[in-house]
């Protein structure tokens, strides 16, 4: 794949510049993009999948709900519908995907909805429910909506800085789209990264004066759930266990379950997978199972749940969480 992947530098050059041009054309206003008149935070990435855009919006909801009405607005990738939908527990992935699903799960006062075009979802939540705010999840290319707040998040190990685009990379649109962001994040870090590695990093990325640089990292539950009940890691231990992920990269919860020396035999699927019959069959005959939290979601109709269990995680910042906090409050207070 690597060596298709160099192949095809042309067709990233190519790529790049399109997308250079389309960025230019709505920057100049040649092309218009709707604004509006409340808050809008919008999170997302410059490259494809796995930099922790779930856990960021979920940590975002249990900032904000206590004090507002807070909806989130996402494309529902993988969902076999089209158009908007309001997500309601009783859904299924097939339906609105498996992240807005687990959203509502998690966060039952959240106004939750799907749609692949992010203007008509915004216009649609304000007629129907008018929430004090919006995240959209996912939606920093969607360039036909301009969010107040645009934060954007870059995984640890794979710096945008050093990728390149698609098909080559995996890079959506080029480095420079980056400055579009009022907040960056570093994800997925490890928890214990020092100073002198963040002050590189900042380096790295070249911050304009205006942009707000945050380090965070993922942290593991010390039970897994299935909605009814609980089991401590400690009692996993020796235990015949099947791992089931069909997320971008699930090499670090292979490496948490490692530590917390839990054996495993791994099926390893791509993000978002819709699982076949057949692999539904194969994954239950297994005496228990773990999965991830979206993964559940799309699992759980289909698999007894005596024996299918996901193990949760939430985004932490490093340090400066109050800094993070009263710039998000702020945004919403002044928007």
């Amino acid at each position: 794949m690597s060596i298709l992947r160099k192949f095809l530098f042309p067709f990233a050059l190519i790529y790049g510049l399109i997308m250079l041009i389309r960025n230019l054309l709505y920057d100049l206003k040649v092309v218009e993009a709707e604004s509006y008149s409340f808050p809008v935070v919008c999170v997302g990435n410059l490259s494809v999948g796995g930099t922790g855009k779930t856990p960021m919006i979920e940590y975002l909801l249990e900032l904000l709900l206590p004090d507002n009405e807070v909806a989130t607005l996402s494309r529902g990738y993988g969902r076999k519908t089209k158009g908007f939908k309001l997500v309601s527990i009783a859904d299924s992935a097939t339906n609105v995907g498996d992240e807005p699903l687990q959203f509502k799960n998690k966060f039952r006062d959240a106004i939750v909805a799907v749609d692949e075009n992010r203007r008509r979802g915004i216009a649609k939540l304000r007629e129907g429910h008018n929430p004090d705010l919006i995240l959209l999840d996912d939606a920093f290319q969607h360039r036909k909506v301009k969010a107040g707040l645009n934060i954007l998040l870059n995984k640890y190990d794979d710096l945008y800085q050093d990728d390149f685009m698609l098909p080559t990379g995996n890079l959506r649109e080029p480095v420079v789209g980056a400055g579009r962001a009022k907040i960056i994040i570093v994800t997925k870090c490890p928890y214990n990264i020092s100073i002198a590695k963040q002050e590189s990093i900042r380096s790295q990325l070249k911050l304009r004066n205006y942009q707000q640089l945050f380090f965070s990292f993922i942290s593991y539950n010390d039970y897994v759930f299935n909605g009814t009940k609980k089991i401590g890691l400690q009692e996993l231990i020796d235990k015949e266990i099947t791992l089931v992920t069909g997320i971008a990269n699930p090499d670090s919860l292979c490496e948490y379950l490692n530590a917390s020396e839990i054996s495993f035999q791994h099926l390893n699927f791509p993000d978002h997978h819709n699982f076949s019959s057949e692999e539904i069959k194969k994954i239950a005959q297994s005496k228990l199972i773990i999965t991830t939290e979206k993964d559940f979601m799309r699992l759980k109709g289909d698999v007894e749940l005596e024996r299918l269990f996901y193990l949760p995680i939430k985004m932490k910042f490093i340090q400066n969480t109050d800094s993070f906090n009263k710039a998000i409050k702020s945004f919403i207070l002044n928007a």
